[in-house]
C-alpha cells in the first residue's frame, strides 16, 4: 500500500470516530508555559469532527492574548489574521469561519504558539489532515511552538509520512 493510499485509509477511519469534547485538553493547552508566555496564538476554528475551538478562542482573548485564525488563500496558501470579534467571523469557501479582510494579517514571526488541527496524529507529532497541505506549507518557515491536542481514538502508532510533512513539537494526550 502506498503512503497516499494509507493516508486515505486513515482518513476514512477518522471519519467514523465519534465527536469527542476537547475541553480538558484545551485546559492543558492553556496551562502550557509557552501559551502562558505568548502574546499571540494561532488557533484553528474547529468544524465537523474537529473539536469546537470557539470556547478556547474566547478563553485566550479573556487572557489578553492576540488570537489569530488561519485564512485560506488561492493556490492552497494560508495566512494568519487577527480575531477582532469572534462573533463576526465569515465562512470561507470550505465553510470554515475566518476573519475577514479588515482584520490585520499577523506575520508568522509574531505568532509564538500555533495549535494545529489533525484527523489523527502519532507520538512523533506527524499529523494526518484532509490532504490539502495548507498547514504543512504554512509551517515550512514557521519557527514558533506547534501543538496538537489528541483526543481519544485519534492516536496512531506510525503516521505514513511524505517529504513535505512537518511534525508538531508537542502532542497533548488525554491520558
Amino acid at each position: 500500500m502506498t503512503t497516499k493510499e494509507r493516508k486515505e485509509e486513515l482518513r476514512r477511519h477518522a471519519a467514523t470516530l465519534p465527536q469527542v469534547e476537547a475541553g480538558p485538553l484545551f485546559d492543558r493547552f492553556l496551562a502550557l508555559p509557552q501559551v502562558e508566555g505568548a502574546d499571540t496564538v494561532l488557533v484553528f476554528y474547529g468544524t465537523g469532527r474537529e473539536p469546537d475551538t470557539a470556547p478556547l478562542i474566547h478563553a485566550l482573548l479573556e487572557r489578553g492574548k492576540r488570537v489569530a485564525l488561519p485564512v485560506v488563500l488561492p493556490h492552497r496558501g494560508m495566512e494568519a489574521r487577527q480575531v477582532l470579534d469572534p462573533d463576526k467571523l465569515i465562512p470561507n469557501r470550505y465553510g470554515i469561519p475566518e476573519p475577514d479582510e479588515t482584520c490585520p494579517v499577523i506575520p508568522k514571526d509574531q505568532i509564538a504558539v500555533a495549535l494545529i488541527p489533525h484527523l489523527m496524529v502519532d507520538r512523533d507529532g506527524y499529523r494526518l489532515g484532509w490532504g490539502g497541505g495548507y498547514y504543512d506549507r504554512w509551517l515550512v518557515d514557521y519557527s514558533g511552538f506547534t501543538v496538537c491536542v489528541c483526543r481519544h481514538g485519534r492516536l496512531v502508532e506510525h503516521m505514513p509520512r511524505e517529504e513535505f510533512d512537518i511534525p508538531v513539537k508537542l502532542v497533548l494526550f488525554e491520558e
